[in-house]
């Protein structure tokens, strides 16, 4: 009887991989891309906070890793076709994605702030169709080099749940899960696979942002009785997907705090 060595996908190497990750100064990006990085992958930090990136891609060079801050707006067309440019110019195609920029503004319909739930739209999900138009040209040509080629999408258990005063916040995360499920139709038949993510809470500074008072209160309350996950328990999730062998596609992960009981 024949036996087979099973590596692993947590250990890895990723040094054949090119990795663009949004919203990489700070959080859920930070993490996936000091990981990403510790197992070899050339990152690509894109965020719009050029200090913070620096910070992050200087981290990860003097732990031998590679890395390219380029600031970027993901609200900015332009901003992001100039990324994309930089990366292929600087490392070759980018063979993985991890399009995770993204803001939450919880509010009352109708008495919220025009430009926070505007805001939370353009970003959520304008700025991750402009990352997807600007970077799957990369992805499809790693593909047909017979790379293995990931797009990972950052949604939210906000998308499949109804959450008082989260409504464009949910609303936006539900595009991002149904729009991975059509990219996947489209681009599973080219070698790329296409996952998304659902966190439940998660400690990252978003919850900093919060303006409106009920949230604030809830998510104080919250922590109360709710170990939140960590941006690196994202970041380990993302490392697991990206490693699967090239024909296995794990296409929604939905990852919530133990304590969260929904």
């Amino acid at each position: 009887m024949s036996t087979s060595v099973i590596t692993s996908p947590i250990h890895q190497d990723l040094s054949d991989r090119i990795a663009v990750i949004t919203g990489a100064s700070s959080g859920m990006g930070r993490a996936a891309a000091m990981l990403l990085a510790s197992r070899g992958a050339k990152i690509a930090l894109l965020a719009r906070r050029k200090a913070q990136l620096d910070e992050v891609a200087a981290e990860i060079r003097r732990l031998g890793g590679t890395a390219l801050a380029i600031a970027t707006d993901v609200t900015d067309a332009a901003s992001v076709e100039a990324a994309a440019a930089e990366v292929r110019r600087t490392y070759g195609n980018a063979n993985l994605v991890f399009n995770n920029a993204g803001l939450m503004l919880p509010g009352a319909i109708g008495q919220q702030p025009q430009a926070e739930w505007e805001t939370q739209i353009d970003l959520n999900v304008t700025g991750a169709m402009r990352v997807i138009q600007a970077f799957v040209p990369q992805l499809e040509e790693a593909a047909a080099q017979g790379q293995v080629v990931d797009l990972v999408n950052t949604s939210s258990i906000a998308g499949q749940y109804v959450y008082g005063y989260f409504a464009v916040y949910s609303a936006t995360k539900a595009f991002v899960s149904h729009l991975s499920r059509h990219l996947r139709l489209e681009l599973g038949p080219k070698n790329i696979r296409v996952s998304v993510i659902e966190p439940g809470i998660t400690e990252t500074e978003l919850q900093s942002h919060f303006t409106f008072q009920g949230a604030i209160d809830w998510i104080k309350n919250a922590a109360q009785s709710i170990e939140f996950l960590k941006a690196e328990d994202i970041a380990t999730t993302v490392g697991f997907i990206v490693s699967l062998p090239r024909h296995v596609n794990l296409q929604q992960v939905v990852i919530m705090p133990t304590k969260e009981g929904i």
